[in-house]
């Protein structure tokens, strides 16, 4: 079956042969529509009324001020700084501006090469298998994690790079030469999403360049075929079993990742964000239907069509499926054998970064946010304490400790709330 893909303005259109032509625009998928149902003021508004009216006040001492400096010449306050480059010129255009004494050098861009194996990247002749060893689709989350482990080179490391999402519309021919059945064009786009290791070295001296190595550390993580541990107080619940895994502890891969963080033992925590895109079907006939209407789920055709080929992205098919996405991920960039781990300890939400730091008593604290419009931002803190002498003693301490929620007051202060099963 061939797809026949368009592009109309911000739009896209996919239509099989003998159908109508249908079209979806990425706003259907919901990313940012709103699904709290919560009637409490949020901080947009917090924030409003605190400038408002601090603005009052201003205006009540403004003829005082403006007398108290009549006949004074204004003074133009000289600051320091530390960056020594010149600014880059104010220009919108397509080209890349680096202040002068820069380069920018492009070192990887979708479809190059991964794994040693991997074959040269051709639109035309597109497969799941060799996107699998290719670098992956729209990044929006870079960390650079030296080499050797526990160094400060800067000249040789890892290079971690997300793939949050694909842009179908891009992807692929529209007809004739290199078009794709449906089926083939769907594996493509699963193994596009993910993250990528990359090993990189400057070579050259001051007037070289970055180069990939085609080492031992390059490594792909897709939802194609990536299996992926969970751990932590949700792991093993009944919520979490499928058919396909009826323990509760392993899923396939990891959705629309975003910003992440690095962890201070060396390794990453990648974000699983709006995640509830790529599931179809209708959420209300099942046991789930007031989670996934909280997490913005509706009865509606999204911009992908994975649940034609791959049933667990259908919600009547495998209704718990949606409840192994949304997690935090870690995995060790530095073990390219090693299985990547969903933390549920650090809670489930549409997830935007992950930054870490360590407290003065060693604990560890890791700082997200939900990406969604008029959502919440959390803070997990460990039950135990970091060992900056024992990096395997770190393995598993995001597995246990307590999940807080901040509240802003309407005089700018902020709490922090345990969110504690049971008593919350």
């Amino acid at each position: 079956m061939l797809i026949d893909v368009g592009v109309t303005g911000g739009e896209f259109a996919v239509r099989l042969p003998g159908q109508p032509r249908a079209v979806h625009s990425y706003e259907d998928s919901h990313d940012d529509t709103g699904s709290n149902p919560s009637s409490q003021r949020w901080i947009g508004d917090i924030i409003e009324a605190r400038f408002s009216r601090r603005a009052g006040l201003q205006g009540l001492v403004g003829a005082a001020g403006l007398l108290s400096i009549a006949g004074e010449q204004s003074r133009r306050v000289e600051t320091t700084t530390s960056l020594t480059f010149e600014e880059v010129p104010r220009k919108s255009d397509q080209g890349i501006r680096v202040a002068p004494g820069y380069r920018a050098q492009v070192l990887l861009r979708w479809g190059d090469k991964v794994l040693p194996d991997a074959p040269p990247f051709d639109p035309y002749r597109q497969t799941a298998a060799a996107q699998a060893k290719q670098f992956g689709y729209n990044c929006d989350f870079v960390a650079y994690m030296p080499l050797p482990f526990g160094s400060q080179n800067g000249g040789h490391g890892l290079l971690c790079v997300n793939h949050e999402y694909t842009s179908t519309h891009l992807m692929f021919p529209r007809t004739g030469l290199g078009a794709l059945t449906e089926q083939e064009q769907v594996n493509i786009e699963l193994a596009a999403h993910g993250h990528s290791v990359v090993e990189i070295k400057w070579v050259g001296g001051v007037d070289g360049r970055w180069d990939v190595v085609y080492g031992g550390y390059n490594r792909r993580i897709t939802p194609l075929d990536t299996e992926i541990r969970l751990s932590g107080p949700a792991a093993g619940h009944p919520r979490l079993r499928t058919r396909a895994d009826p323990t509760g502890t392993r899923v396939i891969g990891t959705l629309n990742n975003c910003g992440g963080g690095i962890t201070p033992w060396g390794t990453l925590l990648i974000a699983e964000e709006n995640f509830h895109q790529y599931f179809s079907g209708n959420p209300a006939g099942t046991a789930e239907a007031q989670n996934y209407k909280r997490y913005g789920f509706r009865d509606a055709p999204t911009c992908r069509d994975w649940c034609t080929y791959h049933e667990r992205f259908t919600i009547e098919q495998e209704p718990h499926e949606p409840n192994r996405f949304g997690w935090a991920v870690e995995y060790d960039p530095y073990d390219p054998e090693s299985i990547p781990v969903k933390r549920t300890a650090l809670g489930r939400f549409k997830r935007e970064a992950a930054t870490t730091a360590v407290n003065e008593d060693g604990r560890v604290v890791v700082y997200s946010g939900d990406d969604e419009q008029f959502e919440y931002v959390y803070k997990f803190v460990s039950e135990r304490p970091y060992d900056p002498a024992d990096r395997s003693a770190n393995r598993d301490l995001l597995d246990e400790g307590t999940l807080y929620v901040a509240k802003f007051e309407d005089d700018g202060t902020m709490r922090w709330l345990p969110l504690v099963f049971g008593q919350s």
